[in-house]
């Protein structure tokens, strides 16, 4: 459901390819003609970490309801107007809310494999490491004033509003 930039290297503008639903925050590969796919067993190699979301039926910003859209034209389609997705690669750090269960037990360090575009502890797609484990998994500040995580209010989203702060590696 989300990404939170912390820093990155590339911001690469790639084509996404028809019919694709991808969540920001999500692991992507590239297909045969190079368009931006969801992380997959027949498309196993990742080639970063999406940075927009294409959707037709929720909105994947950080700490947004679902229902909420930043334009009604686009019905939750930020690749809409252009057609590119951002996808951040050749390295950065990044805290996400778009992991498998078994990260939330990981050690920091542990490597993170992409299983189905989500972050994972087991390669059981031969995707080979994509990330490591920098922080474990826990609230996310929101930067509105609140009570939750120190001072601030808990960013909202997935996996019970739990984010987990990673290295890319790819």
């Amino acid at each position: 459901m989300a990404l939170v930039e912390k820093f990155h290297v590339v911001a690469a503008e790639r084509a996404v390819a028809t019919g694709q639903t991808i969540k920001e925050g999500q692991i992507v590969s590239l297909n045969t003609s190079g368009e931006v796919v969801l992380q997959n067993v027949t498309q196993a190699w990742a080639y970063g970490i999406a940075g927009d979301t294409k959707s037709t039926s929720a909105s994947s910003m950080p700490g947004i309801s679902a229902g909420w859209q930043n334009r009604v034209s686009d019905y939750f389609d930020e690749t809409k107007a252009s057609g590119q997705m951002t996808v951040y690669h050749s390295g950065g750090e990044f805290a996400t809310d778009q992991f498998a269960s078994n990260v939330s037990s990981a050690n920091v360090g542990a490597a993170l494999y992409a299983v189905d575009g989500v972050l994972d502890t087991v390669d059981t797609q031969s995707s080979g490491v994509v990330a490591r484990l920098t922080q474990a998994a826990g609230s996310y500040p929101s930067g509105v004033p609140g009570v939750d995580v120190n001072g601030d209010q808990a960013l909202a989203g997935d996996n019970s509003n739990t984010y987990v702060e990673i290295k890319l590696l790819v």
